[in-house]
């Protein structure tokens, strides 16, 4: 079995025809053809649907597979390459925007500053995209919104942080400075959709103090709520971090008594070793964490010296 075989599978599932593979591999299409021709010759299977470009079933159990072979192979490079202390190559990590807004510029200038050689490519997404690119191995780590339920993944707590609500001027909420979890029921706001954790925990806090939050609109992305807040569609519960106090408008915070806050963590694969660009993004990750974010409005690290605050 070739590693090009592998590769050109992987394109054909990541851009959806030959054509568009080749392209993408910068070469042509008749080598794309031939590669995935003699891996079907070899497995004794159909791994492409010539018809519409679609996997098979056993071309998406091959296509899985064969990234993480090329994640391990791109580790087994990284890691020769630390052994003489040369930390080198590339990392992919997710980031809720909500957290990236004011953690991904301080990660980066660390990075820079003690690791040069390492290519940090941030995806920007919810966590319920984040999860399934972290799985597919599209992503070496992962900042999420905790809990995370998947027995493949492993999870470690960064910071939790202070949810409020952000209601626009004219609003009932606005003005008030503080309200009770149970004021909240007499109001529709903007909420995450139900299956999410930000939303899935807001109700179990919420049906604890019989409350029932009633959605105004549903968004998958807590920067997007924030937004719609600020621009006066509604009122929302958001995370601290999403409204900074410098950020000005005609909205106010809402600090809400007996609202728990919410956790933010780092998530990885189970299986398999992260490569030491890996390692070393995640330690300076965990180090940003343990000094920076207990300068942030309502934030409170659960990582190093400063965890205990």
């Amino acid at each position: 079995m070739d590693l090009r075989q592998l590769a050109a599978l992987v394109g054909v599932a990541e851009t959806g025809s030959f054509s568009a593979a080749a392209r993408a591999m910068h070469t042509v299409q008749s080598n794309v053809s031939t590669h995935i021709a003699r891996l079907e010759r070899e497995l004794g299977v159909t791994l492409v649907d010539r018809t519409t470009g679609a996997l098979t079933p056993e071309g998406q159990v091959v296509v899985r597979r064969a990234r993480h072979i090329q994640v391990e192979l791109d580790a087994l490079v990284a890691d020769v390459a630390a052994v003489r202390d040369e930390v080198a190559g590339h990392v992919r990590v997710g980031c809720i925007g909500t957290v990236g807004r004011w953690l991904v510029p301080l990660v980066l200038e660390r990075v820079t500053r003690e690791h040069p050689k390492i290519q940090v490519v941030v995806v920007d997404a919810t966590t319920t995209s984040l999860v399934p690119q972290l799985l597919a191995d599209r992503l070496d780590l992962a900042i999420v919104n905790l809990p995370v339920i998947d027995p493949d993944l492993v999870t470690e707590p960064l910071f939790d942080e202070d949810r409020l609500v952000v209601a626009p001027e004219g609003h009932p909420l606005a003005g008030r400075g503080r309200v009770h979890l149970t004021d909240l029921g007499d109001h529709e706001l903007l909420l995450e959709p139900k299956g999410t954790s930000f939303r899935d925990e807001l109700d179990t806090q919420a049906a604890a103090m019989g409350v029932v939050l009633r959605p105004r609109a549903e968004v998958d992305g807590l920067r997007l709520i924030a937004t719609l807040a600020f621009q006066g569609f509604g009122a929302a519960i958001i995370p601290s971090t999403a409204a900074p106090p410098w950020l000005e408008g005609s909205w106010d915070r809402v600090a809400v008594d007996g609202l728990a806050r919410r956790t933010v963590g780092l998530a990885r694969r189970r299986r398999g070793l992260l490569s030491a660009p890996a390692r070393a993004l995640r330690e300076c990750i965990q180090e940003t964490v343990r000094l920076e974010a207990g300068s942030m409005d309502g934030v409170h690290p659960l990582v190093g010296d400063d965890a205990s605050a």
